[in-house]
């Protein structure tokens, strides 16, 4: 095996490397469909001219926000896109041309399929040499297109120039366009390592570039290869110290669904069917899984309205006839945005019977958090739907009395709260 091969299996193996802790973190393709979606609200407002001329209350402010929670990888992202007045970049708020071009690109690329059109749709934008917009945009077409478009930021950059011995440089978008050439090929060179999603290869660089690895030496001499092994061997006990940190996240993961299954138990106490989130539906929940005893597929008619994104949804209770009786986020300690978003196609496409019970269940810390999401423009419909919140405190406190002597809606209202 090659010392690149080798550095790979190192940092797959690595509990605290990007890998571990976001490639196969279960919420990573969770928010894949949300974010998408919020690129599309995106499109809209600026085609009907209501997007506005300022970042901060955006719909682009809610999706990049939604991008920068997506663990280290993206931390930072939305960095690119705040306004900045005195240099009057990114000028796609000042500019309704610009803006348009924009809104071209991100439309373009969701309807394509074909590396060759979102290609091209990334030349269009730069022939247009906007000021202050340049490859980080990516950031926002990987979510679209994760099998052809790389994630992009400094370390991305900084790892791939020390990977390829290149000198990329960042805010170009012919730089870029090279670089993801090059990260296609190295894809395709260490495939049985990597992924088609590009989201690996370019986690693999970050960390790379994050210095967080030592590079194999380029003298082809075993002395010099026995001392690198001897570093990244350093490093894994190093990793081994951080592991802690993976541990509290798998913790959270945990307690995400350990709510899920107080909800499906719930659920089947009050005499409704339910159905538990596609992606979560293998986890280990006490002696069995988390989709022990739930419905195998949702009604024909909930996957033609909600797309792709109500199948998500972390918990919904159903009557017997297959309409919805209440639908369940759980935001411990993922982006709320991404739950706001599923339950609002649940809602927004289906009829009137099926709006009134959805609630965000959330830790009482997040309280503030669940509701300043809610007061941004970008959902400025919620209000009609009565959305509610249900803090974890009073799930714990009144899930057996309810699950023993409850009967329908009632008391679950009555422990949630308005917003």
């Amino acid at each position: 095996m090659d010392e690149i091969a080798a550095l790979i299996q190192h940092w797959k193996q690595d509990p605290t490397g990007t890998f571990q802790s976001w490639f196969l973190w279960p919420e990573r393709l969770k928010n894949f469909r949300s974010i998408r979606q919020g690129l599309r609200q995106v499109v809209k407002e600026i085609k009907a001219g209501t997007f506005g001329n300022a970042y901060r209350g955006s719909s682009l402010e809610t999706v990049v926000h939604s991008i920068a929670e997506q663990r280290q990888i993206f931390k930072g992202a939305d960095h690119a896109f705040i306004w900045k007045p005195k240099l009057r970049i990114p000028d796609i708020y000042e500019n309704s041309g610009n803006q348009r071009a924009f809104a071209r690109l991100l439309e373009t690329c969701d309807c394509c399929s074909e590396a060759e059109e979102v290609l091209c749709a990334i030349r269009a934008l730069d022939s247009h040499a906007i000021k202050g917009l340049g490859p980080a945009v990516a950031n926002l077409l990987y979510f679209i297109h994760p099998t052809l478009v790389s994630p992009f930021n400094t370390a991305i950059v900084k790892g791939f120039n020390a990977v390829s011995r290149s000198n990329v440089k960042l805010g170009r978008w012919d730089h870029y366009l090279t670089m993801r050439e090059s990260i296609l090929a190295f894809n395709a060179a260490h495939r049985g390592l990597l992924s088609n999603d590009l989201g690996a290869a370019a986690g693999f660089l970050f960390d790379v570039g994050s210095e967080r690895y030592p590079l194999p030496p380029m003298a082809d001499d075993m002395a010099s290869h026995d001392a690198w092994r001897k570093d990244l061997e350093a490093v894994r006990a190093q990793s081994a110290s951080q592991a802690k940190q993976l541990a509290a996240s798998r913790q959270e993961d945990a307690t995400h669904t350990q709510i899920q299954g107080w909800l499906r138990d719930l659920g089947h106490s009050l005499g409704y069917k339910v159905w538990i989130a596609t992606n979560d539906r293998s986890r280990p929940y006490e002696e069995g899984k988390l989709s022990d005893g739930c419905l195998e597929q949702l009604p024909v008619a909930l996957s033609i309205v909600g797309g792709d994104t109500v199948p998500l949804i972390d918990v919904i209770w159903l009557h017997e006839d297959g309409s919805v009786v209440a639908a369940f986020e759980v935001e411990h300690s993922t982006s709320i945005y991404s739950g706001i978003v599923r339950l609002l196609d649940l809602a927004l496409g289906s009829a009137d019977t099926i709006q009134r019970h959805l609630y965000l269940v959330a830790p009482d810390s997040r309280e503030s958090d669940v509701r300043s999401q809610l007061a941004r423009p970008a959902f400025s419909r919620v209000a009609a739907l009565s959305m509610k919140y249900i803090p974890y405190s009073a799930l714990k406190a009144n899930r057996e009395t309810i699950a023993r002597f409850g009967t329908g809606m009632k008391p679950i209202e009555a422990i949630a709260s308005k917003l």
